[in-house]
């Protein structure tokens, strides 16, 4: 069968798996303030609205956990083409929804399959790509988040304002379903992961695939070769470890990238993204907008994330993950805390802003026009930053044995809290008002300091350089020049077998 090489194309269509969290996303937030919406659901109260949220985040936890399992007995392409069918179903429930039961029930299935997608498809276009472009082909996983994000909230805008009654979200909920369906048709074209086929002895088919992917077929191209020898080390390494368990992950020798995996999808939630996302229309209303501007606004802010985050690509790995990290953590905290500042000192209690009783502070005026700005530079810095690269670290830091599972793990540390802080959001606008926005400070705050002292720099590494890094325990601040000399010695170690390999070709034919 017919094969897809192309590396930027595999990354186009695998990350349609990114783009169906993406649709998830603004498949609520685009509906919590219509009237169809509120009508149709008999207007849940801000904890109750919060489990609806909430309920996509709880099925992708569950979907991360199982994922790693899943992709190490199956494969990658198989896995994403279970989530894909997952999806589909789910879409369907969604679009049936009778009630908030109804709806919760489909959103957890198409959480399942979210929870799947987001975490193999970071581990399977890691392990295709080429150490020189991962950064920038993991990262487009953000980018279709983005895009499924925006694309799914103009869907829903255009069905809010053209189509009367329960239809109107029936119909933006069932197109979901579409994007599954593309992708479940696009995958067997797919090659099969060359790391995992070794893994699996299938040793033929790897090193067919990697000439394939990176040799234009040729089995002999230098880069093949290098890529190949290392691939086999790997495998032989993971060989001579006994079964992954997720036990296993907080072993001596594997707890720190655990810690480092997990912990940046974690503070990658913190952050506040889920402020932007899931409540956006929240914000700008307490802001003193009607509903149409609203909306205008919230689209706005969707691509101001699209676009940021499609300028940062090309450069990801240029630049790093540390400064990015760092630099997005610095910027977003002191968002944070002006937006409180105006909020808490030219704002005041309500009953409710346009008959939602679920917000009870409003700021008007050149404060709350203020507000909105700051929403959209904290979207923006968002989008530069921590929304792809820490999709990209999580996927760099585990060794081949434990990828699977360990990019499952951290991703279901990301749907947890997603959980958490898609629930908590809701009422915290309700109950503590403007200090939500202190709670997130003090969470960026706190992972500047985490990202410095314990995050080890790993752009530009093949995922082998960054085994030896990671052996090595260097300081992370120190991690680049410790790069440069590992880069340096595993090039001269690869031109030796090279020359070795050309003296014996050489030999074989004198004889």
């Amino acid at each position: 069968m017919y094969r897809i090489s192309n590396v930027y194309v595999l990354a186009a269509f695998g990350t349609i798996g990114g783009a169906l969290f993406g649709f998830d996303v603004s498949s609520m937030s685009a509906w919590i303030g219509t009237k169809q919406y509120l009508d149709f659901f008999n207007h849940p109260n801000s904890n109750l609205q919060g489990g609806i949220t909430a309920s996509m985040s709880a099925g992708s936890f569950a979907g991360a956990i199982g994922a790693g399992f899943l992709s190490d007995i199956a494969g990658r392409r198989m896995s994403l083409m279970i989530a894909s069918l997952i999806w589909i179903i789910g879409a369907v429930l969604q679009c049936s929804a009778q009630n908030v039961t109804h709806l919760v029930v489909g959103r957890v299935i198409s959480g399942v399959s979210v929870g799947i997608t987001s975490s193999q498809v970071c581990v399977y276009l890691a392990e295709l790509a080429p150490a020189s472009i991962r950064g920038r082909i993991v990262g487009i996983q953000q980018w279709a988040i983005e895009w499924g994000i925006l694309i799914m909230y103009l869907i829903s805008y255009g069905c809010g304002q053209g189509i009367d009654g329960p239809s109107s979200f029936r119909v933006a909920w069932g197109i979901q379903a579409v994007p599954g369906l593309i992708l479940l048709l696009a995958l067997p074209f797919f090659p099969e992961s060359p790391r995992w086929l070794a893994s699996k002895e299938r040793w033929e088919e790897s090193l067919d695939t990697l000439a394939m992917l990176h040799g234009r077929g040729d089995r002999n191209d230098p880069v093949v070769q290098v890529e190949w020898e290392e691939v086999q080390e790997a495998v032989r390494i993971a060989h001579e470890a006994k079964d992954v368990s997720f036990l296993a992950l907080f072993g001596p020798k594997v707890w720190k990238r655990t810690m480092c995996g997990v912990s940046v999808q974690v503070w990658q939630q913190l952050l506040g993204g889920n402020v932007a996302m899931y409540y956006v229309v929240y914000i700008f209303q307490m802001a003193g907008m009607d509903n149409n501007a609203t909306l205008y606004s919230s689209a706005i802010q969707y691509v101001i994330f699209l676009l940021a985050t499609g300028v940062i690509l090309p450069f990801i790995d240029r630049i790093g993950r540390r400064l990015l990290l760092l630099s997005g953590a610095v910027i977003c905290m002191v968002i944070h805390y002006a937006i409180a500042g105006v909020m808490a000192s030219y704002g005041n209690p309500v009953d409710s802003i346009n008959g939602n009783e679920n917000l009870r502070w409003e700021i008007k005026g050149p404060p709350g026009k203020a507000v909105i700005s700051l929403s959209y530079i904290f979207v923006g810095v968002y989008g530069l930053t921590w929304a792809p690269t820490g999709w990209v670290y999580a996927s760099e830091v585990f060794p081949l044995k434990y990828r699977a599972k360990g990019v499952g793990l951290s991703a279901a540390g990301n749907w947890i809290f997603n959980f958490a802080l898609a629930y908590f959001v809701a009422p915290a606008f309700t109950n503590i008002k403007w200090k939500t926005y202190l709670i997130f400070g003090v969470f960026c705050t706190v992972m500047i300091f985490h990202v410095f002292f314990l995050y080890p720099e790993t752009s530009r590494r093949s995922l082998e350089e960054i085994d030896m890094m990671f052996d090595s325990n260097v300081k992370a601040w120190q991690s680049q020049q410790l790069q440069d000399k590992l880069g340096e010695a595993i090039a001269k170690r690869q031109q030796s077998r090279s020359d070795e390999k050309a003296a014996d070709t050489s030999h074989q034919e004198v004889s």
